[in-house]
């Protein structure tokens, strides 16, 4: 249920009006479809509660008709018209582009009705989807020149590729469009030829923003009135991805200094705010697809998703990822931030470019002074003075005397368990652990500033170099090791005493890249047979445009920071798009599948020693995919993986699906008259020409023929190649033998 969108109904008896629609689905398609095999296998998903549960209350459902072809459209207005000739202001909204479908106020009742209806392919209840630099592009380009997985000397060129031609969509929370970021360079607004996008004004957003960096933006009513970005998220993201170099750019007090750009500078931006408030409605977002593929957009970047990663046909963004890749556009999704644990990836369907986040060789400490520690948490300022002369004591020892709280609670400092007596005028040692890193310290920290405490020393471990929100109070982060320390000068000192110096940028930070401790891992629960993530890419600590009014995270008195350090795949994602923006400027016939191959096939794990994870152990295929972004090398791959969409209709017959449901799905399949083959076992998914091998091998079947083809895009010339195999996961530790034919 979505709470913004819940509306009283007046019913017509739910018995009559199942009739009704079930006549109306049965009569009419029949003269107009080839009516589905016995074998087809609706999918329903009521969202948890049964159809006796939910029929008093409407929810948002979605109603997927497959592609968009005159047979899905048929269907599609026989199922609407039954539901408009009742309740035409419950229907939210259709889907006629490159999809087909519609969402609207149904009863789970009425929703299950309609999912037997012949063309339907799906109906499930709309979830909300969440939101999930000065360094970072010039890291990556010295990761480069240290990286022998590049193409010969001759193709590359450091010249950045013109992309004025190539149109960036940003599915996210809209744009803050006075940002530098986003200024148009040169003297030509116009727009790339093929782009039939609009601008729409909403409330202080006037069509003026649309300056030709900025060619169009797209709000929906139903969350928002304008496509001003209230959040920052997706102002971050896209300067990320396409902003423009600006100089002296830095966070507050000069952190993280230097000049801030995105990947692919002279790409243009059209924007689809499909989120507020970090939630994005999943109906909202099939409609922003249908819209993107209609205005005529080159890639997608969705730094968004869903912590379940269940059948792809309730999936609402592998839905609409796949629709735009058959229509030729890429598709590039953040993979989630519920790492370090396994199988936590999201955004996995095969189509779709899934980005892993890693770290810069660049790091924020302050320091504490008594010789015990060192943290790495932004504050603002340090304390007035260097020496230490403030009394430092612990969450435990100045706990409230009229409260009954666990030992641990009162560690971790939290609400309403400490004393303002035993605080004031203290720095205050909080043990808030390590909870993942959709964790909120917020509650604790705010406990400790409304007390009186001058400043705060974090115990958190693998998260001490993911800065935080900005407080106008000292903070710093120390790890277990250092807290041991600490608490061990308290014991030893009768009158303990301390300092937190101002926050210090570290640079040549070892080891880096790092995969980020909350990065998602694979395996995908949806198939064993892929690898995800696909690659990965910078996203701890990324300096970015942001909003001009997030209060928030401004300290008081100080006007708002026009750029912001953010962390997270959100910020990983944006990397992986503007190199695909480039790709695509330099490569105009490249599909999205010899973009994604060229992304994943030049990914840099060689620096002399292996990319490690957060705990020092030589990651894997599952942590970081193919390897670390490689911005110059991928604009010149030499060889590609082709994978049509052909590909990925056999991905679904070895899925699951059956001819009827995939026919219905593509419009690829509609037209060619495609089948599954009688032979559909999900390992065959090991068969398909990904740029990544999963295969599986048990029992007395020790021996696997996996076929791959290589398409050359290198040109005319004389090259060599050497093929060289990563062996990833169980494989790692066995004796599998592998051997090459090549033809």
């Amino acid at each position: 249920m979505l709470p913004h969108l819940q509306k009283s109904i007046s019913h017509t008896p739910a018995t009559i009006m199942l009739r009704v629609l079930m006549i109306s689905c049965a009569i009419l398609l029949l003269s107009l479809l080839p009516a589905p095999t016995e074998s087809t296998n609706y999918q329903f998903d009521d969202g948890g509660g049964s159809a006796a549960e939910s029929s008093s209350s409407d929810a948002v459902y979605i109603v997927y008709m497959g592609a968009a072809n005159p047979d899905n459209f048929a269907a599609k207005e026989t199922v609407l018209n039954s539901l408009l000739e009742r309740r035409e202001t419950d229907v939210l909204r259709r889907y006629s582009h490159g999809l087909s479908g519609f969402a609207a106020y149904l009863s789970a009742t009425e929703a299950q009705s309609i999912a037997a209806c012949p063309g339907v392919v799906s109906v499930f209840r709309s979830s909300n989807l969440k939101l999930h630099t000065t360094r970072s592009w010039d890291f990556l380009q010295e990761l480069q020149s240290e990286s022998d997985a590049v193409p010969p000397s001759s193709c590359r060129s450091n010249k950045q590729p013109d992309s004025s031609n190539v149109v960036i969509g940003i599915f996210d929370s809209g744009i803050w469009p006075e940002s530098e970021s986003f200024r148009l360079q040169g003297t030509n607004p116009s727009v790339p030829r093929g782009w039939n996008g609009t601008c729409m004004a909403g409330r202080n957003f006037n069509i003026t923003a649309c300056n030709g960096k900025i060619i169009g933006a797209r709000y929906y009513t139903n969350i928002s009135d304008t496509p001003r970005d209230l959040d920052g998220h997706g102002t971050h993201v896209a300067s990320t991805a396409a902003g423009v170099a600006v100089g002296k750019a830095s966070y507050y007090d000069g952190l993280a200094a230097g000049t801030a750009r995105g990947g692919s500078e002279s790409a243009r931006i059209a924007v689809y705010k499909v989120c507020q408030r970090r939630d994005c409605p999943a109906w909202l977002l099939l409609g922003a697809f249908d819209d993107a593929i209609a205005e005529g957009v080159d890639v997608i970047s969705l730094s968004l998703g869903s912590d379940d990663s269940g059948d792809f046909l309730r999936d609402p963004l592998a839905l609409g990822a796949f629709h735009a890749v058959e229509h030729g556009i890429a598709v590039v999704c953040a993979g989630g931030n519920s790492g370090p644990r396994p199988s936590t990836i999201s955004n996995d369907a095969p189509w779709i470019v899934t980005v892993g986040a890693s770290t810069v060789d660049r790091a924020f400490r302050s320091n504490i002074l008594l010789g015990g520690g060192q943290g790495e948490w932004i504050g603002l300022a340090g304390l007035i003075s260097r020496s230490p002369i403030y009394p430092l004591t612990d969450g435990r020892s100045a706990k409230k005397g009229n409260v009954s709280f666990s030992a641990a609670r009162y560690r971790s400092c939290e609400p309403n368990s400490l004393s303002k007596e035993k605080m004031e005028g203290k720095i205050v040692i909080c043990d808030v652990k390590d909870g993942g890193f959709e964790y909120d310290y917020d509650d604790q920290l705010r406990e400790v500033f409304s007390k009186g405490g001058l400043g705060v020393i974090v115990v958190k471990n693998i998260s001490k170099r993911v800065t935080e929100s900005l407080w106008d109070i000292p903070i710093t982060a120390v790890g277990s090791r250092e807290a041991a320390q600490l608490m061990a000068y308290i014991k030893a000192t009768r009158k303990p005493l301390a300092t937190i110096l101002p926050t210090v940028v570290v640079g040549n930070y070892t080891p880096a890249p790092e995969v980020a401790f909350f990065s998602s891992r694979g395996r995908s629960n949806n198939s064993a047979h892929i690898i995800k993530p696909d690659i990965t890419a910078p996203g701890v600590n990324i300096l970015a445009a942001w909003t001009g009014d997030d209060d928030l995270d401004k300290p008081k008195g100080r006007p708002q920071s026009s750029f912001y350090l953010d962390s997270g795949t959100s910020m990983s994602c944006p990397h992986v798009t503007g190199v695909a923006a480039d790709i695509k400027a330099l490569n105009p016939s490249f599909t999205p599948s010899a973009i994604k191959s060229a992304i994943m096939t030049t990914g840099t794990n060689n620096l002399g020693s292996r990319i490690t994870t957060h705990t020092g152990e030589e990651a894997s295929p599952y942590d970081l995919g193919a390897g670390e972004l490689n911005p110059m090398g991928s604009l010149n791959p030499g060889l590609v993986y082709e994978t049509d969409v052909t590909h990925h209709l056999l991905f679904m017959c070895y899925y699951g699906y059956d001819t009827n449901t995939v026919s219905w799905i593509s419009k690829v399949a509609r037209s060619s008259n495609f089948s599954c083959p009688p032979d559909s076992r999900s390992d065959l998914i090991s068969n398909l020409n990904f740029p990544s091998i999963s295969v599986g091998l048990t029992g007395a079947n020790r021996t696997r023929t996996v076929p791959r083809v290589l398409t050359n895009v290198a040109g005319n010339g004389n090259w060599t190649y050497k093929a060289v195999v990563e062996f990833g996961g169980a494989a790692r530790s066995s004796n599998h033998k592998l051997c090459f034919a090549l033809t």
